[in-house]
């Protein structure tokens, strides 16, 4: 089964599905290939938004707080960091982390810094110490920002996101190529998704020989 799962480090549901996706695969034990993908909900043309003094987002975030609670997230909802960050360096960093066997690691760990520490992962020097968590050289990494060595890898895939796969929002993921609706953001919210599609892909075959015998 293979899993797009298009996303931005400061979208509180991206984080909670992330976290849920991850429960889930583990529990049902489906063979399973994740990619991430980064989607910029602001680019760097765009002013930043104040997300920690607006209550109509606050309002919203509630339907997050029994996922969380389920699913063992310390999550500030939103973060008190103003404005919220851009997040291209962070992507950039993230491709960094994937040249050198840390991709994961630096992934999760960008979505904690943010929504449980409430860093400022639009912030370089943040971004190295980041780095350094998950066992990369902090100066080869801010060096690699500094030159742009991942901007245009960057920009290509936020463009992709954003002109060829036109999800609506983010959280978006794709299963086998197809985009997939998320009923909620608990374990067993993505559990079902799981099952189902992995149902779909079993009927495909119809009637086919395995090493049991054929049926």
């Amino acid at each position: 089964m293979d899993i797009l799962f298009v996303s931005d480090f400061v979208c509180p549901y991206c984080l909670v599905a992330k976290e849920a996706l991850k429960q889930a695969l583990a529990e049902t034990a489906l063979d399973a290939e994740v990619t991430w993908h980064p989607y910029e909900l602001t680019p760097e043309y765009r002013e930043r938004v104040d997300t920690y003094h607006d209550e109509k987002r606050k309002a919203k975030y509630t339907v997050l707080l029994e996922p969380c609670a389920q699913l063992g997230l310390d999550m500030k909802l939103p973060p008190k960091v103003v404005p919220r960050p851009y997040t291209r360096m962070a992507f950039e960093g993230w491709y960094f982390a994937c040249d050198h066997g840390a991709g994961d690691a630096y992934n999760d760990l960008v979505y904690r810094a943010y929504f449980i520490e409430e860093q400022d992962i639009g912030n370089i020097t943040v971004l190295a110490s980041l780095a350094q968590r998950v066992g990369l050289d902090p100066d080869a990494f801010t060096a690699a920002l500094e030159q742009g060595v991942y901007t245009q890898r960057e920009k290509e895939a936020v463009a992709y996101a954003k002109t060829v796969l036109q999800p609506k929002g983010v959280p978006a993921i794709y299963i086998n190529g197809e985009k997939v609706s998320l009923p909620g953001y608990t374990k067993n919210d993505l559990i079902r998704v799981l099952e189902d599609e992995a149902a779909k892909y079993e009927d495909d075959f119809g009637f086919a020989c395995g090493e049991d015998g054929c049926g």
